[in-house]
């Protein structure tokens, strides 16, 4: 199922949709500040496995990143940032990073995995965090690749999205044209901030 919804001019009552999707365990495509991605409610063990089998990944490798609505979701989930990284976040977020950060021992049981860091992302995309803010918690998430194409990495048209995946998610969000240019990750578990992946936007450590 494809649903329209303008990020200029939300429909509430889209939102709504899609959170009722999502907490009845269901995979949903949704637009970021950056790629298109997949994703489902954090909460959802049963949702999670599901996701991980549509990457075709053993549920015990997966390195799903969450998709929170902003930072004051973060304690249960990454270890107390100090300041330095803290300011890093806050001047970066909203925005086109994920942030690799020392995970709570409330991850492990999520992912059913031994994993110590946790990738958070915080997309400059309303509808996204619309969504994420009705569900009361982050979703568990990753990018969708053209795997089948070697030319085009990530899809940017909803409508191919929706050719290729409407049989296999729930719904597919349609905000609008994708860009082709990922995150840019920096891993921020050591002593000091690293860009591991340098992606659409540039930052100054």
């Amino acid at each position: 199922m494809l649903i329209e919804i303008n990020e200029n001019n939300i429909d509430q009552r889209l939102i709504t949709r899609v959170v009722e999707a999502l907490r009845k365990g269901k995979i949903i495509i949704f637009p970021t500040d950056t790629v298109y991605a997949m994703g489902c409610d954090l909460r959802n063990k049963k949702a999670i496995k599901e996701l991980a089998q549509l990457k075709d990944i053993k549920l015990k490798k997966v390195k799903f990143s969450i998709i929170c609505s902003d930072l004051s979701n973060l304690a249960n989930y990454v270890r107390q940032l100090d300041r330095p990284t803290y300011k890093l976040l806050n001047r970066s977020l909203p925005g086109p990073f994920t942030f690799i950060l020392n995970a709570t021992n409330e991850v492990p049981k999520l992912f059913d995995t031994n994993r110590k860091e946790i990738g958070i992302r915080i997309p400059d995309n309303s509808i996204i965090r619309a969504v994420v803010e009705e569900l009361g918690n982050p979703i568990a998430t990753t990018s969708l690749h053209d795997d089948e194409d070697e030319i085009l990495d990530y899809f940017v048209d909803p409508y191919a999205i929706y050719e290729r995946y409407d049989s296999k998610v729930e719904l597919i969000i349609d905000g609008g044209p994708g860009r082709l240019d990922a995150s840019t990750i920096i891993d921020c578990t050591g002593n000091q901030a690293e860009i591991i992946r340098q992606g659409i936007a540039e930052i100054e450590l």
